[in-house]
């Protein structure tokens, strides 16, 4: 007869792991994850994550938490090098962060990061973030795994463009300006556009500024995870202006033109397209990547330029871009801010010489408003508002509501 052999309880299986430079700091996420696992997880330091992935012990890592202050971006690449093993192996990743530029969480997002939390942790943050991460991904027929369905809204909008050619040549206070008037283009009688103003330089962008809006931390939350946005995450995102139009301002701190892919674009505009009658993009001056999507998405692309050797020179250099990569160059309407005054014929003559050099037709010449543009501006109004009778405000009134009647027209003819 044998004797019974004792039977040793079999330790639970390590989940979760959480990865940070030193052990005793970020206290509040130690605590949440022994309330969140109980002891079903580990603690590991930077260069250790990186020899623990080939370890048998990982196979069981559902997802590891790694927590970074500004200290730790000197060691960048090898975050980035611990969040892409862990993204290769399946393991999905929290980013947990204090103090960190937006450049460092754009690269390491970019790595494969699932999902951002700030420290110190809200209440209740890193649980819900777990739950995010370990719900099931939806399949669809015919459909690769999305993270989460996107809802949108039951309009089809027109998207306007508004492109600065050199520096200084009026793009966002032809944007704002523009936006505000189709918002009233509307006769007595008729429902008013809904219009939407999406500032995409996000650099320098100044939409904000030219409407006295804050900018805020949501907007980069919504540009780094276009693939979570739906109605709600978007209609959070927006500020509201005197009840006329709805603006997404660019974000509060200088962010890298390539934080946006082409498909993020694509995304925001489709979502403000459902949701707005009008969408006015305002483009920074730089070509990127995207640039070719919103040209692709843009019923109305205005080219903005001044009568000046730079505006001439940078328009002939952006048409032989555009036609080198055989993009739609014939979308380009071509706006000549601060354009010669009626009577003054030497000035309509050099516009028409430019126009013939450069082989285009410049559709649209605004007057110089003069100091009333920059107190406006300044002011964080628009042009309506504190100078009404302005020939430049009165000249953009047109145009808005050749754009509205346009508009209708193929409302009706698409019915």
């Amino acid at each position: 007869m044998t004797a019974p052999v004792e039977e040793h309880p079999q330790e639970a299986p390590i989940v979760a792991c959480t990865i940070r430079r030193d052990p005793d700091g970020f206290e509040l996420l130690i605590e949440d994850m022994e309330a969140a696992l109980g002891e079903a997880w580990g603690d590991l330091g930077f260069a250790e994550a990186l020899m623990f992935f080939n370890q048998p012990e990982a196979k069981t890592l559902e997802f590891i938490a790694v927590a970074m202050d500004e200290q730790d971006e000197d060691n960048i690449v090898m975050l980035g090098e611990v969040i892409s093993q862990a993204h290769n192996s399946g393991i999905k990743v929290i980013l947990i962060a204090e103090d960190v530029s937006p450049s460092a969480l754009h690269q390491l997002l970019r790595k494969g990061a699932d999902e951002f939390v700030p420290y110190p942790l809200p209440e209740g943050e890193l649980a819900a973030a777990i739950e995010r991460i370990q719900e099931p991904e939806p399949v669809h027929e015919e459909q690769a795994p999305s993270r989460k369905a996107t809802k949108k809204g039951t309009k089809d909008g027109a998207v306007v463009v508004c492109h600065g050619l050199a520096g200084g040549t009026g793009s966002t206070m032809f944007a704002v300006n523009l936006a505000w008037e189709l918002a009233h283009a509307a006769k007595k009688g008729e429902d008013a556009s809904r219009v939407c103003v999406i500032d995409l330089d996000l650099q320098f962008g100044a939409v904000g500024t030219y409407l006295d809006l804050p900018r805020r931390e949501a907007i980069y939350e919504l540009l780094s995870d276009t693939e979570a946005m739906d109605d709600d995450v978007f209609n959070q995102a927006l500020l509201d202006f005197d009840g006329k139009i709805h603006v997404l301002t660019s974000p509060s701190e200088m962010l890298p033109l390539d934080l946006i892919s082409s498909a993020d674009v694509q995304r925001l505009i489709d979502m403000a397209r459902s949701h707005f009658d009008f969408v006015v993009v305002d483009m920074p001056s730089t070509l990127i990547q995207w640039s070719e999507t919103v040209l692709n998405a843009a019923h109305v692309y205005f080219a903005l330029m001044e009568l000046d050797m730079r505006s001439a020179q940078n328009t002939q250099r952006l048409k032989r871009a555009l036609q080198a990569e055989d993009l739609p160059v014939e979308k380009l309407r071509y706006v000549l801010n601060k354009a010669p005054k009626s009577l003054d014929l030497q000035g309509k003559s050099r516009v028409k010489r430019l126009a013939e050099s450069l082989d285009i037709s410049i559709e649209v010449q605004l007057p110089d408003g003069g100091k009333q543009v920059v107190q406006s501006c300044d002011h964080g109004q628009p042009l309506a508002l504190t100078a009404g009778k302005n020939p430049l405000r009165k000249e953009l009134q047109k145009l808005a509501r050749s754009l509205y009647e346009i508009g209708e027209q193929a409302t009706e003819a698409a019915a």
